[in-house]
């Protein structure tokens, strides 16, 4: 019910995922995983189907910032541990052919600013899913794990990329080796997320700002700066730096952002183009 009231009545179900409006700004995105009898574990067709929901909702040029969480007391459990008990030809032929586009990490490359609410367990692959956000908030009472340590696996789905990333090379080396869970609250002061009583309500305000104050051009320009900046020189990211600058110098997003500024009002951005 507390998830309800954020929504609008525009609902599209894809079986396992669920996708709404924000009920203040249209053009905020809900998408609610929705397996709550098992705390929104993935299965199999779950992880390509998300990956696929969220470039769908990336190419909405109607949609400007989107939300992910979990139905019921869960944000997501990790994979469904039937499907990782088939065979080992099972096994491979999902693995197979996955590549960033068909993998939760999808969220790291669109151009729509994406948030997570982590509003219960969170493990193995929803961990991954849940760091691959461009803000995360969780509650106090929620807890984290990498997991897969104590499955007897790696560090899957590039989470020993990102994490690091986040949390520098120490704790991201903890998390991963001894597979630990940690409480909301630790995970607020270890960095993986921002501590919250209302993890929702917490990313649809971060959304709702984006949305409402943000230049679409301007962050999906700085997601793609910050995707390539880890392996960049200082001189070689100063120098892509000034050739995208020169670029936005170009765009109507300045001058619009300007007259708005003159005029007192909330600017009007246009939408990228190619979001149609």
């Amino acid at each position: 019910m507390w998830l309800a009231n954020h929504m609008t009545s525009a609902i599209v179900e894809k079986s396992t995922i669920v996708i709404t409006r924000d009920a203040e700004n249209a053009s905020i995105a809900i998408i609610t995983l929705n397996r709550p009898d098992r705390l929104n574990a993935l299965t199999p067709e779950m992880g390509p189907l998300y990956a696929a929901t969220l470039q769908e909702l990336d190419a909405d040029p109607s949609v400007r910032a989107i939300v992910v969480t979990g139905a019921g007391r869960g944000f997501c459990s990790g994979a469904d541990l039937s499907s990782l008990a088939g065979s080992t030809d099972d096994l491979l032929s999902y693995v197979r052919g996955q590549t960033v586009q068909t993998l939760p990490l999808v969220a790291l490359t669109l151009t729509t600013p994406v948030a997570t609410a982590i509003n219960g367990p969170c493990a193995g692959i929803g961990f991954v899913l849940a760091m691959s956000a461009d803000a995360r908030f969780v509650a106090s009472d929620a807890t984290l794990s990498t997991t897969f340590a104590r499955l007897g696996l790696v560090a899957e789905y590039g989470i020993a990329w990102l994490l690091p990333r986040l949390v520098g090379l120490p704790v991201a080396t903890d998390l991963l080796l001894t597979g630990r869970t940690v409480t909301g609250d630790e995970a607020a002061n270890l960095g993986l997320a921002t501590g919250s009583s209302d993890p929702v309500t917490s990313a649809l305000t971060w959304a709702r700002e984006v949305a409402a104050s943000s230049s679409p051009r301007s962050t999906a320009m700085m997601k793609r700066q910050l995707l390539e900046a880890d392996g960049l020189t200082l001189t070689d990211a100063v120098s892509k730096a000034l050739d995208a600058m020169a670029e936005a110098f170009t765009w109507p997003d300045l001058a619009e952002a300007l007259e708005a500024r003159a005029h007192k009002r909330a600017p009007q951005f246009p939408d990228p183009p190619g979001r149609d």
